[in-house]
Order: C-alpha cells, then sequence, then structure tokens
C-alpha cells in the first residue's frame, strides 16, 4: 500500500481542498431543494437550514479529527476498517461506492433537463445519450491524464458555481432591503414531526463532504489540512445554503410551487437575464459536481483494492500519468450507466439514508481511534467524546426517517457488503482469522 501511495502525486493543497470539499457538498440540489424546505417548515426553512448545518458541522467536526490520523488514500472506508475492522469496512466501503456513484448521476440527469432550455431536444433518447457520454467522457479522460489537470478543473467549476449563486443572493437581499425592510411573514407553528422531516433533505444538501477526503494519498499534507478544508466548506456552504433559503422565502410569494425557486427569484430581481445566468450556474453545478467527483471516488475502489478487499486490479496506477486509471475508468463507466437508467429523486432519498449510515459510523470511530493511536491525531477536537456520541444519536435520528423502500435498498447492499466480506475471508482465512 505505502507503494502504491509513493507513485502518486501530491498536488492537491489546502486551498484546493477546500474547494473540493465544497465543491462536493454543493450540487445542483441547491436549485431545487429550497421549494421543497419551504414546503416543509414554511418562512422557518431559514433556521431549518442553519439546524441542519449545526447537526452535520458536529458529524463533520468528528470526521476533522479522525481524518487526520491517516494520509492514505480511502476516506470514511479506511476510518472505519481502521476503526472496526473489515467486516464494518467493506460494508462502508458499498455504502459509499454506491452513494457517489448514484449521486453524480442524478446530477447528470438534472443536467440534461437545463440543457433543454437552450437546445430542447437534449431530453430526446439520442441527444441525451450523446449528452451524457460527452459530460463522463471528458472528465474520465482529464483525470486520466493526471491529478493535477483534475484539482486544476474542480477549482474552475468550484468557482464557476459559486459565482451565479452569490449573484442572486446579493441581489436577493438587496431586493428585501430596499422593497421589504427585511421583514419576513410570521411562520406558522411547527410540530416536531415537521422539523425531523425537514431534516433528511437537508443532509443530502450538506453531505458529500467524505469525497474531498478519500484522495488524501494526493493531498500535500493530508492530517493538517482535512480539518481546514472541512471547517471551511462547512462555513461557505451554511452561508450560501441560509442566504438563498432566505432570499427564496422573502422574494417569492408563493415558494412552495415552483420546480425552479432559484431562477424565480434570479427573474424577479434581475429580469430575464437572471433567469439565465442561474441556469448557466445550474448546468456548472452539476459539472463541477460531477468533476468533483470524478477526482475523488475512484479511490474508494483504490483503498479498496490496497486494502485487499476489492480485485488488485482497482489499485493499479498508470506508469505514466500516475493515476488509478482502471478505478477512475470503471467509475464513469457505471456512473454513465445509472445516469442513462436511473432517476434524480431515487438518488436523492438513498443518498441521504446511506451517508447517515457511514456518518454515524466515523463518528463512532473516533474514541476507538484514540484508544487504539493515543496522541496521534493531528488536529484533536475538544470534548471530542461528547461529539462522537452526539453525532451518532444525529445520525440514528436521521436513519429512522427512512421509508421502506430506502430500508430495503440499503439493506440489499449491507447483504451485498456481507457477501464481499465472505469472499474476503475464503481467500485470506488466516489474516481474517487474526482480525
Amino acid at each position: 500500500m505505502a507503494e502504491a501511495h509513493e507513485r502518486l502525486v501530491r498536488a492537491i493543497g489546502r486551498w484546493s481542498l477546500a474547494a473540493l470539499t465544497v465543491n462536493s457538498i454543493i450540487g445542483s440540489g441547491i436549485f431545487g431543494l429550497p421549494s421543497v424546505v419551504a414546503g416543509l417548515v414554511g418562512n422557518a426553512s431559514p433556521l431549518a437550514v442553519l439546524i441542519a448545518g449545526a447537526a452535520m458541522g458536529v458529524v463533520m467536526a468528528c470526521f476533522a479529527e479522525v481524518a487526520s490520523y491517516f494520509n492514505e488514500a480511502g476516506g470514511v472506508y479506511l476510518y472505519i476498517r481502521t476503526a472496526f475492522g473489515r467486516l464494518l469496512g467493506i460494508q462502508t466501503g458499498w455504502m459509499l461506492w454506491l452513494v457517489r456513484i448514484t449521486a453524480p448521476a442524478a446530477s447528470a440527469n438534472l443536467f440534461v433537463t437545463y440543457c433543454a432550455e437552450f437546445w430542447p431536444p437534449a431530453t430526446e433518447p439520442l441527444p441525451r445519450f450523446l449528452i451524457l457520454t460527452f459530460l463522463f467522457g471528458i472528465l474520465a479522460f482529464v483525470n486520466y491524464r493526471g491529478v493535477r489537470a483534475g484539482t486544476r478543473v474542480n477549482n474552475i467549476f468550484t468557482v464557476a458555481k459559486l459565482l451565479p449563486l452569490l449573484v442572486v443572493i446579493i441581489a436577493g437581499v438587496f431586493y428585501l432591503v430596499v422593497r421589504h425592510g427585511l421583514v419576513l411573514a410570521a411562520s406558522p407553528e411547527l410540530g416536531t414531526g415537521a422539523w425531523l422531516k425537514v431534516m433528511l433533505p437537508l443532509t443530502f444538501a450538506y453531505g458529500g463532504f467524505e469525497t474531498a477526503l478519500t484522495p488524501m494519498s494526493e493531498a500535500r499534507n493530508p492530517r493538517r489540512d482535512a480539518a481546514f478544508g472541512l471547517f471551511a466548506a462547512l462555513v461557505t456552504c451554511i452561508v450560501v445554503y441560509t442566504l438563498m433559503q432566505w432570499v427564496v422565502v422573502g422574494v417569492l410569494p408563493d415558494p412552495v410551487h415552483t420546480d425552479r425557486p432559484v431562477a424565480d427569484v434570479a427573474r424577479v430581481v434581475l429580469g430575464a437575464t437572471g433567469a439565465l445566468l442561474v441556469t448557466l450556474g445550474v448546468l456548472f453545478s452539476g459539472y463541477g459536481y460531477l468533476s468533483a467527483n470524478m477526482l475523488g471516488v475512484p479511490r474508494i475502489t483504490l483503498a479498496l483494492a490496497e486494502g485487499g478487499d476489492f480485485p488488485s486490479l482497482f489499485a493499479a496506477i498508470h506508469p505514466r500519468f500516475r493515476t488509478p486509471y482502471f478505478s477512475i475508468m470503471v467509475f464513469a463507466l457505471l456512473t454513465w450507466l445509472l445516469a442513462i437508467l436511473g432517476s434524480f429523486t431515487w438518488n436523492l432519498t438513498l443518498s441521504a439514508v446511506a451517508r447517515s449510515f457511514y456518518y454515524g459510523l466515523g463518528c463512532a470511530a473516533l474514541p476507538v481511534l484514540r484508544g487504539k493511536q493515543p496522541g496521534a491525531a493531528q488536529f484533536r477536537l475538544p470534548a471530542g467524546r461528547f461529539f462522537a456520541a452526539l453525532g451518532v444519536l444525529i445520525c440514528l435520528i436521521l436513519l429512522s426517517r427512512a421509508d421502506l423502500s430506502q430500508s430495503v435498498i440499503l439493506a440489499a447492499t449491507i447483504a451485498v457488503a456481507l457477501l464481499n466480506w465472505t469472499w474476503v475471508r475464503a481467500r485470506k482465512p488466516a489474516a481474517a482469522a487474526a482480525e
């Protein structure tokens, strides 16, 4: 494993890691989610966004310490495997891979939908096939050629994604100040059920940071920079999400009954040009999200293979470009297939539930790693054991909100991972017995 890591290029600096984390979190969901959240909790939705950000901040703070134990690729799979052993490590690897394949596939479908604003035939079968093939083909080629190129593309798309969002937020805040003096209508009194229900889609909105923790074999100083990247991204996302939600419920007279809330805000405060700007933002956001995943997710299968839990071919490093080329090609192919065959809604709900599973395990890994490797963490979270317990509790509450279909999918993934673990034990009985 160490030899494979030495053959990779450590080219991701702390600001590039922060950009990768932001890009992994902020996808195309921000352009549609505000109306969903407003429908659940009304004008209290900006507060709900803040509460969800604080809850995910607990989880991300735990991950900041856990990540500071490691220099290798693998992210949450590596953390849980080290803390709890191979069985839960393989379970996490499968869950993580499932989430990180289906979510980009959903984003790619949304990309095609918004392309139809400029080219109406885009959603027809043949044009859709060609657009999706082009999307994944270009990103696979760029990342195949080297991690520096993939990092530069990710940084460009992070800036391009945030720029139209910031323009709409600033224009919306100015509009509210001038027209309404920052006053929002009073919200109805909400019960506990409404608050819990809104947390699951918001978990999806704040999720994805684990992808940025995966390619740590190619970060310059991963044990130091992981915490910086996570906290910088958390602050950025809380500010962007909260202000956007506040602008949507403040500007639109009926934010619940719209499929394009941010575009509608832009149309009100900036005119038709603003709506066009937001549509372009969706395209950049979707492609940037794919870019971040194309850089990070193949390192999951790289780590699984290096740990002996996947076929060794997934750990193959290109002799010239020094990238995990086989893992990149497999990820691109599978995500492309799911984008062709799958749906956006199914991927979103599955992602939120599956993330809660391994986020809870990641929080639980903090006290275990403190016991196994005392003093080894580069970043130590104050009151870490308390926040680890709180993070596990938050994830259990989110898991309890899963419906029957999501629970079935989760159980099926766990069953497949169990078969994988059985295969590994059969191949390496001595190592398995030692564990």
